[in-house]
């Protein structure tokens, strides 16, 4: 906005008062030079009748002076040959007859007339006989000029009012929902702001009603699968075999999906973690590892976050390569430069072809995956939101021996 929107108006007003003064200098000039033709025929008429060809030289020498106290100006009238007829003043000389209207050097005005008969009639007056002449254009460009000075502070107002408004765009679009921008003027940036503000503000009132009502619907689930729960333990002795299982599974599973979508709802709302410590991600590693069966390797590496958060980071991955890959199981803590790395790779089919970074987004299913394979639910969704958390970063890539592998970057601490 600073380099391009304030600079394009700002020129485009410069170069239209630069456009508007030169053309008005061009026609202004072109009817000064009508209106100094029609005066240089006039004056040349007037000098003839004054001074004829067959005047008497004692009677053209009283014309000369006549004329040189009227107009108060030294007149010199030569002849065809060059030879001087007339003088009154100081002479002129000949080597001063380069134009027909031009400024002595002394700052007279020098009018040189030829006549038909071949003389040449030259006068060195103290006022111009005659229009001025001046250009207009040094009159106009200082028009120009002021006028650019005074749509400066116009331009630059509009425009930073515009560059607020991107601004608030910007914070609102990287997450900071709360974000208004300010309402100045009566004008359409202010109905833009005002239109932003109210979008905004509706925006974040669905965001937040969408989250209160996954945070109460998960509540609400807990007790009747609480109760679900319990009514099979008690009646664990007259319930048993495949049907039974079946169902804790399905409960286990139901219970986990509500937790996730809890924990998810909670980290949608808050803006920094509330507990922070140093963690030995290797050691947090290996003791989620031995929980789950995966080969844990690497070295030390001290990140700093949310020990609870970073242990779900660590069994959401670990949980979704036993899950959707193939065994065996691996994970490894290293450090690369200032950052510690962990990764996490099975040996199954790989990610989809296309899938990309969509299998972080929450209940993603590939096209053409069935129902019943199921899809990647909130798992790798809730490892993003706690690595963004915690200022890292997650992708993963395809391994050169098949498989798929995880990769979450942390920011290491010293």
């Amino acid at each position: 906005m600073r380099s391009s929107l304030f600079v394009k108006i700002y020129l485009t007003v410069l170069v239209s008062l630069a456009v508007v003064a030169i053309a008005s200098a061009i026609f202004v000039r072109m009817g000064q030079d009508r209106e100094h033709a029609g005066w240089s025929g006039r004056r040349d008429a007037f000098i003839e009748a004054m001074l004829p060809a067959d005047s008497d030289p004692a009677l053209l020498q009283a014309t000369v002076e006549r004329l040189s106290a009227a107009f108060d100006a030294d007149i010199s009238v030569y002849g065809p040959q060059g030879r001087l007829l007339a003088a009154a003043g100081r002479p002129i000389p000949p080597q001063e007859f380069g134009s027909r209207r031009r400024m002595h050097p002394g700052g007279h005005h020098l009018l040189i007339s030829r006549q038909p008969d071949g003389r040449v009639i030259a006068a060195r007056l103290r006022m111009p006989f005659g229009p001025a002449g001046r250009s207009p254009l040094a009159f106009l460009a200082l028009i120009a000029a002021v006028i650019g000075l005074a749509a400066f502070p116009v331009v630059r107002h509009l425009t930073r009012r515009l560059e607020a408004l991107r601004q608030g765009v910007d914070r609102w679009g990287a997450g900071a929902l709360d974000t208004r921008v300010a309402v100045r003027g009566s004008d359409e940036v202010a109905a833009v702001a005002a239109s932003f503000n109210r979008a905004a503000e509706q925006i974040e009132r669905l965001l937040a009603a969408h989250s209160s009502l996954l945070a109460n619907a998960s509540h609400e689930l807990r007790s009747p699968l609480a109760r679900l729960r319990m009514a099979i333990d008690l009646n664990a002795k007259e319930q048993s075999g495949p049907m039974r299982d079946e169902i804790v599974r399905d409960l286990a599973e139901l219970d986990a999906l509500v937790e996730e979508i809890l924990l998810a709802s909670r980290l949608d709302h808050i803006k920094k973690l509330e507990r922070v410590e140093p963690v030995d991600l290797l050691a947090l590693t290996a003791e989620e590892g031995a929980r789950s069966c995966v080969d844990v390797s690497g070295e030390p590496g001290v990140v700093s976050g949310d020990p609870t958060l970073l242990t779900r980071l660590v069994r959401n991955l670990m949980q979704n390569a036993q899950r959707h890959g193939s065994p065996p199981v691996s994970a490894h803590v290293g450090t690369v430069g200032g950052s510690v790395v962990l990764k996490v790779r099975d040996h199954g089919p790989g990610l989809p072809e296309g899938t990309g970074e969509r299998v972080f987004e929450p209940f993603f299913r590939p096209q053409g995956r069935s129902e019943t394979a199921g899809g990647w639910g909130l798992g790798l969704s809730l490892v993003r939101q706690i690595a963004l958390h915690h200022g890292a970063t997650v992708h993963h890539k395809s391994p050169s021996g098949g498989g798929a592998c995880f990769v979450v970057t942390f920011p290491r601490i010293s």
